[in-house]
């Protein structure tokens, strides 16, 4: 919208909020409309851009809606290519790090095909994105449509959901309350955090860009997830404590993009350092609780047991 651009936003809202598009209500050139994904799509007037983020990507709401998730990446991948194909736009696909599932190649670079359990907990939002990639790899093949694939790797920032079950959020929430970090086995899984404005600038440069194939975007500087919980303890004083627990079923032990393919074509690279990132996250969140102490929605449709915060 800063470039000039008009933008419609589509969002069923089954784990969005309208707040996070008030600062935009009301200005030229933006309309949001509530709707499915899964549902036909029309728009009226040209269309130059698709930009398909729609999933439910977390965990908590993943293992809670499953089918959602996976219609998201079949059904929903299928009607934004044809909305494209309709108004011969360009689309890109934001796929994820879970395509690689728990990987035997460390950093993880696109060639790698993946250690995916089908079958499992996580498959319902693994294999969505593994099929919307090779979906957007058919209609690029048979209609010639131009696309772009992202493979986004862990992403935090202000507008999360504060219990959205990511560890992120899930670690500021808990500091927040003064409760225990929770720790899953014994934190020696790892993870890369990538800020939300670098991962937007990638994804701008990537849909501008003429490769078709996957791009990691993500930032390379991995820790373990113990060593991040010592990070939030640090920012609140180490005033709170952390509690192991059992390992999930399938939890990735090693997430690192290798982003070299990134840097080739789009000359991209993570610029907000991990202290920068973190301290406008715990601000955004310790203001909105602040503000309304009940703002964040309470997902109280999955079971404790089946949450994993990495």
């Amino acid at each position: 919208m800063k470039a000039g651009h008009q933008v419609v936003a589509l969002d069923n809202l089954i784990t969005g909020h309208r707040d996070n598009v008030a600062h935009l209500a009301g200005q030229p050139g933006f309309e949001f409309i509530e709707h499915d994904v899964c549902r036909p799509v029309a728009i009226a007037g040209p269309v130059d851009r698709v930009f398909h983020l729609a999933s439910l990507a977390s965990p908590v709401d993943y293992l809670a809606h499953p089918i959602e998730t996976l219609e998201s990446g079949s059904t929903g991948t299928q009607n934004m290519l044809e909305l494209a194909r309709r108004h011969g736009a360009r689309l890109l696909l934001t796929s994820t790090s879970e395509c690689y599932g728990d990987p035997l190649e460390h950093p993880q670079s696109e060639t790698y095909w993946g250690n995916v359990n089908p079958v499992g907990l996580r498959s319902c939002y693994d294999e969505s994105k593994r099929y919307a990639e090779a979906l957007t790899m058919a209609y690029h093949r048979t209609y010639g449509l131009p696309t772009n694939i992202a493979r986004i790797f862990n992403t935090y920032g202000p507008r999360m959901a504060l219990n959205d079950g990511r560890v992120v959020p899930a670690f500021i929430d808990q500091a927040l309350k003064r409760q225990p970090l929770t720790v899953f086995g014994d934190g020696s899984q790892t993870r890369s955090f990538c800020f939300v404005s670098d991962l937007v600038e990638g994804l701008l440069r990537l849909s501008e860009s003429e490769e078709r194939y996957p791009v990691n975007l993500g930032n390379p500087a991995e820790m373990t997830i113990l060593q991040f919980a010592e990070e939030i303890r640090a920012r609140f004083d180490n005033a709170v404590g952390i509690e192991f627990k059992p390992l999930p079923s399938d939890d990735p032990k090693l997430r690192r993009p290798d982003i070299t393919k990134a840097r080739r074509i789009l000359g991209w690279e993570p610029q907000v350092s991990l202290t920068e990132g973190l301290s406008v996250t715990i601000e955004y969140f310790r203001n909105k609780v602040q503000r309304s102490p009940h703002g964040f929605p309470v997902r109280t449709n999955a079971r404790p047991d089946q949450v994993d915060f990495a």
